[in-house]
């Protein structure tokens, strides 16, 4: 197959190294052009590592590199069979790229996003013809990370998708099919563990340490939210959970933290800027969590409980199917559990009672329960 990739960064290369692997030949095209030589520059120190590590042969890196060209225009994605973008999050600069691609490949090119919180029916709105167009959301790091969600618009080919989820197995991923719906799976079941851990923090209840602690103790989550959060930038994560919010009406479920906010923009974004919520500077110490049963207790409880609704929420209203939901939580984010067997195992009537306790305190609608919960418990 003929893939065409548009945008460099790491999502861009990271997919375009899968493709190229599994032996299609691929075009990666960046506005900036620098970018591209740079992004198959840092591909070629990827494999040498590989093979220095005999994850690959140096024959399969010579192959996987043979495969993969530079596009110096949208044009030069003529031949291709699916063209991937993977750009900055946002709606209008991504419409604008779909629809110059539009007139330089076949009518029979599927055209894909990996858009991670975008609406897939409003991106591929603007096509002449939207049926083609469909939604294939890596997680990053790309090669690593099984996980590709497959997102069908409310106007694409219905045959698509599973062609999509045909074509990812075959590039041994973990494809889920998901409904267009904000943050799709993972990003919007996801929610909670980040903002309940912010919402802790900001009333005081414990530190950033104190949460993660609690979460790697009790839950066996390999990160904490904070640590987490300063992985993918702290900045990022704000963008999506903004996204997710506003595309939900407001929903107070999914209302964003004032401290991330306050973080975006002292540009402490985290492991890249050097300082997130912890200090990654040369030398920089990081604070040893102060040890609390009952609260690492009432923390576990607490953002478990959000996540377990958040999932019984997808499942009632068929966001994906039970597997599917399970999967993308364990193979796009590492949780340790499927939620909605985590669920079975806590108790839903634990559970029930945790929220219930929650919204008698706060008398917030962010923690309303799913009608489903109760009739699970």
């Amino acid at each position: 197959m003929n893939v065409g990739i548009i945008g460099a960064g790491t999502m861009g290369i990271g997919i375009a190294q899968v493709a190229a692997t599994n032996g299609c030949k691929v075009w990666v095209y960046d506005a900036n052009s620098k970018q591209v030589e740079t992004a198959t520059l840092g591909l070629e120190k990827t494999l040498t590592k590989l093979v220095d590590k005999q994850k690959i042969s140096a024959e399969k890196m010579t192959e996987i590199l043979a495969n993969v060209s530079i596009a110096i225009d949208l044009k030069d994605f003529k031949d291709c069979e699916l063209v991937i973008e993977a750009i900055i999050e946002n709606k209008e600069i991504k419409t604008k790229v779909f629809v110059e691609l539009e007139n330089h490949v076949s009518e029979n090119c599927i055209i894909g996003s990996n858009t991670s919180s975008i609406s897939i029916t409003s991106l591929g709105a603007e096509l002449k013809y939207p049926e083609r167009f469909i939604g294939i959301h890596f997680f990053n790091p790309a090669p690593l990370m099984p996980l590709v969600e497959i997102i069908p618009s409310l106007l694409t080919e219905k045959s698509l998708a599973e062609k999509m989820y045909r074509l990812m197995k075959d590039w041994g991923k973990v494809p889920v099919i998901a409904k267009d719906i904000p943050g799709f799976i993972v990003n919007r079941i996801a929610r909670p563990f980040y903002g309940e851990g912010l919402r802790i923090v900001e009333e005081n209840m414990a530190t950033p340490e104190q949460v993660d602690d609690a979460m790697r103790t009790l839950g066996n989550f390999k990160m904490g939210p904070f640590e987490l959060m300063d992985l993918i930038g702290v900045d990022v994560n704000f963008s999506v959970t903004t996204t997710v919010y506003k595309d939900y009406f407001n929903d107070p479920k999914y209302k964003p933290s004032l401290l991330q906010q306050r973080m975006s923009e002292a540009k402490l974004h985290g492991r890249k800027t050097g300082k997130g919520f912890f200090d990654y500077s040369e030398g920089a110490q990081k604070p040893i969590a102060q040890k609390d049963d009952a609260l690492y207790e009432q923390i576990f409880l607490r953002i478990i409980s959000m996540l377990i609704n958040e999932a019984v929420e997808a499942k009632r209203l068929g966001v994906a199917n039970d597997e599917d939901i399970e999967l993308a939580m364990q193979k796009g984010v590492n949780y340790p559990k499927g939620l909605l067997s985590w669920g079975r195992e806590i108790g839903y009537t634990k559970i029930s009672e945790t929220l219930q306790n929650l919204y008698n305190e706060y008398q917030e609608e962010r923690y309303r329960q799913s009608p489903l919960l109760n009739k699970l418990a």
